[in-house]
């Protein structure tokens, strides 16, 4: 008797122990267990651009084969670090990032690294050093744009920019870029600079107000964003002065395009979301599988004119 209940009790220890084995503690059964794990964390999902780059990211997780969690920011940095912690407690495998500040998102980079979990920043650049940058140099973007309005302009008039939202890296370094170039044609006034933190309705209504303000004085608008470049196109087109106005932007978006195509907007820069959101995701499972990776990857941007625009056009 004694040993019938032993063998009883063997057996139960035995039936817990290989369930356990194949089990992990979280629950999840081995192939779900074996997927890689990437949180990301996007500067405003109501941006066209970054709409671009999360599909992107969605379309080559799917090939990788791999879980892709997306959360919208929603433009708050705040928000952006909470969201990173929330990966952090999840114990993801690699984080992506698309900063909304480069002082106020570096915490969300410093925590991440401190957890040991792998952060990418993509498009856009923060302090603190991540782990792996995928994106392109904005400073560039800011130098076609500018040297575009300069050669239109023969290097002589008054120019007005419209800057992203204000401490983001795409804002500064496009500022710097456009300066550069103004510092090389004397004569390429900058009348007027404000922030329309990249948004179409805000760039319309600082358009209108900077018409009142400087009517025909205004020779070009340089905008750090299409969405931005579009808001100026359209309340100059509502004023009737478009055709003495030049406007030039960054992003290469669908409307910007067509723009360009219909003659609207004289010139966009072509910023490539889709090689951007992709190869971060490519960047990031490299790592979470501890292989050799790339610390940085520049993707160049291009000037988009009516001259070249078949080449962009789907």
């Amino acid at each position: 008797m004694k040993n019938k209940t032993f063998r009883l009790i063997l057996a139960s220890v035995m039936a817990l122990v290989i369930a356990g084995c194949g089990q992990s503690p979280t629950g999840r059964d081995d192939p779900e267990e074996k997927k890689i794990v990437v949180g990301v964390s996007l500067l405003n999902l109501s941006s066209e651009f970054i709409v671009m780059l999360s599909q992107a990211m969605k379309e080559e997780a799917k090939e990788q084969g791999i879980k892709l969690i997306v959360n919208d920011a929603q433009r708050s940095a705040e928000k952006q670090v909470q969201q990173v912690e929330n990966f952090i407690l999840q114990q993801v495998d690699a984080i992506i990032l698309n900063p909304c500040e480069v002082e106020a998102s570096s915490p969300a980079v410093d925590k991440a690294l401190a957890a040991g979990i792998p952060i990418i920043n993509v498009n856009s650049e923060t302090r603190s050093t991540p782990t792996a940058f995928v994106g392109s140099r904005d400073e560039e973007s800011g130098r076609i744009a500018m040297q575009f309005i300069a050669d239109q302009l023969g290097g002589k008039g008054n120019v007005m920019m419209m800057h992203g939202y204000m401490g983001q890296a795409a804002q500064i370094k496009r500022e710097q870029g456009g300066q550069e170039i103004l510092e090389k044609h004397p004569d390429l006034k900058l009348l007027a600079s404000q922030t329309a933190e990249w948004d179409r309705a805000k760039a319309i209504t600082l358009m209108e107000n900077w018409i009142q303000s400087y009517g025909d004085k205004m020779a070009a608008v340089f905008a750090h964003n299409d969405e931005m470049g579009m808001g100026a196109v359209i309340a100059l087109e509502q004023a009737k002065m478009k055709d003495k106005v030049i406007v030039a932007s960054v992003d290469a978006i669908a409307d910007a395009l067509q723009a360009v195509k219909d003659g609207r907007l004289d010139a966009t820069v072509f910023q490539d979301a889709i090689g951007q959101g992709s190869t971060a995701v490519e960047v990031a499972v490299k790592i979470a599988k501890r292989q050799d990776h790339e610390k940085e990857v520049f993707i160049p941007f291009k000037l988009v004119t009516k001259e070249n625009i078949t080449e962009f056009l789907k």
